[in-house]
């Protein structure tokens, strides 16, 4: 059986492909071209509408019954798992908004920061088709947080389990739907941008925000690693040696949750009690999205910053601090993340279609380094909750 390929490298090869043809198809026929590049903007469009109606379930099916579960946990240890995972989220999203503000615009300022906003108006889409979601963004988040609190308070199982399975037929959506039609959205985008000739200044982009990116999972997995060795009085290095495996194994699943069982596994080896491994590991693999984190606050920022727009620590803080919570139980599917970000992205950042787009594009092509960053970090987490959790209940 043939071996199937992977998102990211079906990302990259619609990115070529792109290009290629953007390059090529005009010195052969410029009417040809102009038509093929208005055929891949009427997907675009017909896909980026499908895409914003889908956004407030999306909220709805992760937040609900994410919030409900965590109502339903044992007492201290659950309270503590749960700040300890929401406050690293939000540092290494503080630490990527610094980091990515200091050194970005060096970067973007040099390559020019013209907006993007043209990209996929080059050739209009052959029709409009008007698809409104059933809610705007932040209703739904107000009615997933209203209806996953009520929920744990009054211990629904009847709604719990409706929620339940609304949050699997969204997944499916997102497996079978929009992750498979990804690549072929991005290279829609990619065709409008060389057709425009905004592609090379966008790739002079990507490059620079991926290395960064990396360098900061890797130093935000430091900082964890020292605080749990610290407090366990063990070597930090060894203690990121023993979780490599989960790192691993997260890079070729790009899900946090279908790789618990190895870091599970290897967070016992750490030295944290078994019973705070078997309560934490799988709730962190659901709350903890530090790498992700890392990563969306910097392509956010990266494409902000390719568009002249704006950017300021009070005016982002709330982003950051939102994604935290709507990001809950997105990490089970590749890719998830982003697509619960997206209504963020246009509601508090004023993100437009074609920057979103290329948010996807950024965020997707290093998505499994971001997953991986997160399920080792799961390991620091679940050292640092087992030294303050007292021995009765471990």
């Amino acid at each position: 059986m043939k071996k199937k390929i992977g998102l990211i490298w079906r990302i990259l090869i619609a990115i070529g492909l792109a290009i290629g043809l953007g390059l090529l198809l005009p010195a052969v026929h410029e009417g040809f071209a102009h038509w093929f590049v208005q055929l891949g903007s009427t997907f675009n469009m017909i896909f980026g509408g499908f895409l914003n109606f889908v956004v407030p379930l999306i909220i709805i099916a992760f937040i609900a019954p994410g919030i409900a579960k965590l109502g339903s946990g044992s007492g201290k240890l659950l309270g503590l798992a749960t700040v300890f995972a929401y406050a690293s989220t939000i540092f290494a999203g503080i630490l990527a908004f610094f980091t990515a503000t200091t050194l970005l615009p060096n970067f973007i300022g040099g390559i020019g920061a013209k907006s993007v906003d043209n990209v996929g108006k080059v050739a209009e889409s052959f029709f409009e088709l008007e698809m409104t979601p059933i809610m705007g963004v932040m209703s739904a988040l107000l009615l997933a947080f209203v209806l996953g609190i009520g929920m744990a308070s009054i211990n629904s199982k009847s709604m719990l389990s409706f929620f339940d399975e609304l949050n699997v037929l969204i997944e499916k959506v997102i497996s079978f739907v929009i992750i498979p039609l990804l690549p072929i959205h991005i290279f829609g985008i990619f065709l409008n941008m060389t057709y425009s000739g905004e592609v090379a200044r966008v790739l002079s982009v990507f490059s620079v925000v991926f290395i960064m990116i990396i360098i900061l999972h890797l130093l935000m997995l430091s900082i964890q690693y020292t605080v749990a060795g610290t407090l366990s009085k063990r070597n930090p290095f060894m203690l990121m040696k023993t979780m490599a495996p989960a790192y691993m194994t997260a890079i070729g699943t790009q899900s946090s949750a279908a790789t618990i069982p190895v870091t599970l596994r290897q967070a016992k080896k750490t030295g944290a009690s078994e019973r705070v491994t078997d309560f934490t590991i799988p709730l962190f693999a659901t709350i903890h999205l530090s790498g992700s984190t890392i990563t969306l606050v910097s392509c956010s920022i990266g494409v902000m910053l390719m568009n002249g727009m704006d950017i300021s620590f009070s005016n982002y803080l709330p982003f950051i601090l939102m994604l935290g919570v709507t990001m809950i139980a997105a990490p089970g599917v590749p890719g998830g993340a982003v697509m619960a970000a997206v209504g963020l992205l246009g509601t508090m950042l004023g993100f437009n279609e074609s920057m979103v787009a290329l948010m996807i594009a950024l965020y997707m092509a290093q998505d499994s380094f971001g997953t991986a960053a997160n399920v080792t970090g799961d390991g620091a987490l679940a050292m640092i909750v087992d030294r303050f959790t007292p021995k009765k209940d471990k």
